[in-house]
């Protein structure tokens, strides 16, 4: 074969690659996204499903929301109690926390992907590295799903889109919510083989894992630093600025939730009993 019919033929296995990751992505989504626009769907009277997704897509862009993000709680909430009530009567609003290491949220003007890619580069920066990536907590499956990324392969990202309880460093460090170095990725019995040959395909030779924990002490995400050597270990120092980093990160995340993501599925509720029976558009 020629050298232009073989650039040709990695071409073709390229696309053909991404086109299989775009796919298990959305694989992934899909039955989630589905199943909230069911229970929006009934709960409402709506007429058909293009109008659940419709009012989800609304509530979703008002408050600057990931449709899955919303969905995700949207499935695992509990019900309103009655079709004319609010959703959450009850709620205690706080004040958003301060976070020491960006300023992107002040004002109103951060969303969550902001403060997660602050929450990144803080990380980063105290480990000296420039791969890793954000986990939160998955609340339909359990486990944890990526959120944000920089300097990993497209194989690494597909292939822990998601982890369970088992297997990775990150499932032990928010199993234990303690921080966890991998010294040596090669020879660390924390992986399974698949995990560890995937760590070490993107360039990863050791790493490690900071909860972000909620001020009860639950972990509700996980940040990662990964390096292309093996690690001796780090120092006092940075292990409390990283402890920082993840408490503060996780606080604001749990005020998130209970704030921003309830006043989105608030804003949902309304606009269904405003409209029940009626049909919506995407807009």
């Amino acid at each position: 074969m020629s050298t232009a019919g073989r650039a040709a033929a990695d071409d073709v296995e390229e696309l053909e690659r991404l086109e299989v990751r775009d796919l298990r992505a959305r694989a992934r989504v899909r039955p989630l996204i589905a199943q909230a626009q069911g229970i929006v769907q009934e709960r409402y009277a709506l007429p058909d499903g293009e109008s659940a997704f419709a009012l989800m897509q609304r509530a979703s862009q008002r408050y600057n929301i990931k449709l899955r993000t919303l969905a995700g709680v949207l499935v695992t909430a509990p019900p309103p109690d009655g079709p004319e009530t609010l959703w959450f009567p009850r709620r205690v609003r706080g004040p958003e926390p301060e976070l020491s290491f960006t300023r992107a949220h002040r004002s109103g003007s951060g969303s969550r992907g902001a403060v997660l890619k602050a929450v990144l580069s803080s990380t980063l920066a105290v480990v000296g590295t420039d791969m890793g990536n954000v986990q939160l907590v998955d609340r339909a499956r359990g486990g944890l799903s990526i959120e944000q990324h920089t300097g990993l392969t497209a194989d690494f990202v597909d292939f822990f889109a998601h982890v369970g309880e088992e297997g990775t460093s990150c499932a032990q460090a928010a199993r234990d919510v303690a921080q966890v170095t991998v010294r040596d990725v090669e020879s660390d019995p924390v992986f399974t083989e698949p995990a560890r040959r995937a760590i070490l395909a993107a360039g990863s030779r050791a790493c490690h894992s900071v909860p972000l924990t909620s001020a009860s002490g639950l972990c509700v995400g996980m940040v990662s630093a990964h390096l292309e050597r093996p690690l001796d270990g780090l120092t006092t120092a940075q292990t409390k600025a990283l402890d920082t980093v993840g408490g503060q990160a996780g606080r604001w995340l749990a005020w998130h939730d209970r704030t921003v993501v309830l006043d989105a599925l608030e804003h949902l509720h309304t606009l269904g009993r405003a409209g029940r029976g009626s049909s919506f558009r995407r807009s």
